[in-house]
């Protein structure tokens, strides 16, 4: 078995399952461009392109995790914690089109799903645990304790990721039993966001080192002056 981290490719999910969440994915999407807006700053926006050329990059290289198993990093906690969690959606959704029209990475009929799993749970996921971490900073000083935090977001959103994956494929999977895919994807996606999580916690921890105040997590600590970093 062959797993590239949640790129799902097309004919995996059968079609009525994929036509549900493209909208899912639409709608998470119309939701988050408005709140993208009022994210970014002059400072901030080409922080933004960025980030997704840095996600880009990083997804296009694939790591060994298991015999005949390949990672990559999601970047969603990542892009979350950087930019905020709505624009981090709009970067990721950019990078999965890119890479399903130029590159063949995930099908298009799968990127309604590739899109809810990657630009919507994870980064939700990664960036909601971060949050509930932040009161960790406001008791800690230096960026360690951001770096640790990045790295729990990062873990939790690949495997929130991977679960969003199975219960897509529960619904409409259309190669396998899930039973038998689950303990396996899942075992898999924790190694995967591991690695994930190292690489995203010395990312933000250099971010926060040479410029804190583009961190979009640290906004409230800087709001009420008891930044850490």
């Amino acid at each position: 078995m062959d797993v590239s981290a949640m790129h799902m490719s097309d004919g995996l999910i059968n079609a009525p399952t994929s036509a549900v969440f493209f909208v899912i994915a639409a709608l998470g999407l119309a939701v988050a461009l408005p709140r993208a807006r009022r994210e970014l700053d002059e400072r901030t926006a080409p922080l933004a392109g960025l980030v997704a050329a840095f996600v880009f990059a990083l997804q296009m290289i694939n790591f060994p995790v298991l015999p005949g198993v390949s990672g990559h990093v999601l970047g969603g906690a990542l892009a979350a914690i950087l930019v905020g969690p709505a624009t981090a959606a709009l970067c990721l959704t950019v990078v999965l089109v890119v890479q399903a029209l130029l590159f063949a990475d995930g099908g298009l009929t799968a990127l309604g799903t590739n899109v809810t799993n990657m630009a919507l749970l994870g980064v939700a996921a990664g960036y909601g645990t971060a949050v509930a971490l932040r009161p960790l900073l406001r008791r800690s000083s230096g960026v360690a304790v951001l770096g640790v935090i990045s790295f729990v977001a990062a873990v939790v959103a690949t495997v929130v990721a991977a679960a969003g994956f199975l219960v897509e494929y529960a619904v409409g999977g259309t190669a396998g039993s899930i039973g038998t895919i689950a303990p396996f994807l899942l075992g898999v996606h924790v190694l995967i966001g591991m690695g994930e999580g190292v690489i995203t916690a010395v990312t933000v921890m250099a971010v926060a080192r040479a410029r804190p105040d583009l961190v979009y997590l640290l906004r409230p600590l800087r709001q009420g002056d008891r930044s850490p970093v």
